[in-house]
């Protein structure tokens, strides 16, 4: 395809991203930016308008979409995605047939296989396609996708998905393999990140400088790489949530019942999600997923660096 083709083919397409969150407002702004026409979907007034000031148009409720070709959902869990799709105000009963559905949020394999029999059972495809890299990545148009659905499917979003993604995984011909792929990242993402919050707290409790263990470990073995980027915002008490705490108590949880209902325990997994359940059950669900360290600030004393002191903790 040459260029001026691939510039038509994207002028021509209309394109619907469901989550103007970290996530789907990088997603959103990376295809604007290849000339896509994007609409973004939002029950924030706030991401609507922050996205029409990037110069994409901004809709409260999914059926606003009718008019779109291709339609990605980046929202928070399985309900959000049951809800944005065939809820009251959902897009599906209002897309032509043919449209594609390309679905992003970390679901269970078992409810991806599902949405992708009662999408088709309405004429319309579905392209199960999680998403990692982070709100850097996903604006730059460098995450990774885990793929997964028909042929036809992957060809119709063939153009979507080089915008959006520096890899793109094809796992599989059917809905369910992408989130199966995606739940083992997930695993290993929150056990490394509560693994990073223990040994920083075991660090610091031993009296070591927080800025010193950072630049030893991630040029040591230990290292990885969400302790070389989570650890920054422990250093700078910095918990703006880019990906929060409640996610992987979400995500987590999520894996410790696809592990019961395959017989497989999941202990380190399990372990992880305790450490991430008792930062929110503390109130900090909202902050950043690194905040779980506070649960070791609570639990020991230890002074994390003062910007990030919780002041319940340092008493």
């Amino acid at each position: 395809m040459s260029q001026h083709d691939k510039q038509s083919l994207q002028q021509s397409l209309q394109v619907g991203v469901i989550g103007l969150g970290a996530m789907g407002m990088g997603t959103a702004t990376a295809l604007l930016k290849q000339g896509f026409n994007v609409t973004g979907c939002d029950i924030s007034a706030g991401a609507r308008d922050a996205f029409a000031a990037a110069g994409g148009q901004g809709v409260a409720t999914p059926a606003e979409l009718a008019h779109c070709h291709i339609v990605l959902v980046v929202v928070v869990n399985g309900a959000q995605v049951e809800q944005v799709l065939f809820g009251e105000q959902g897009v599906v009963s209002h897309l032509a047939r043919g449209s594609l559905i390309i679905q992003c949020a970390t679901v269970a394999p078992s409810q991806a296989k599902q949405l992708g029999e009662r999408v088709a059972a309405e004429g319309l495809l579905l392209l199960d396609a999680p998403i990692s890299g982070g709100a850097a990545k996903a604006k730059s148009g460098e995450l990774s996708v885990m793929a997964s659905g028909a042929t036809e499917a992957f060809t119709y979003a063939e153009a979507v998905l080089n915008a959006m993604a520096a890899k793109v995984y094809r796992l599989g011909d059917a809905p369910g393999v992408g989130s199966s792929m995606k739940l083992v990242n997930q695993l290993l993402a929150g056990v490394h990140i509560a693994t990073a919050a223990e040994a920083m707290a075991l660090g610091i409790r031993m009296g070591l400088d927080p800025e010193v263990i950072y630049d030893v470990i991630t040029h040591s073995a230990g290292n990885s790489w969400m302790f070389e980027n989570r650890v920054p915002h422990i250093l700078s008490g910095d918990y703006t949530p880019l990906s929060a705490v409640d996610i992987f108590v979400k995500d987590l949880n999520i894996v410790h019942q696809t592990g019961r209902e395959l017989a497989l325990a999941t202990p380190v997994a399990s372990s992880a999600l305790q450490q991430f359940t008792a930062a929110s059950g503390a109130g900090f669900g909202r902050e950043d997923d690194s905040a779980v360290i506070k649960v070791y600030q609570r639990l020991s004393g230890i002074a994390l660096p003062e910007a990030a002191n919780d002041a319940q903790g340092a008493e």
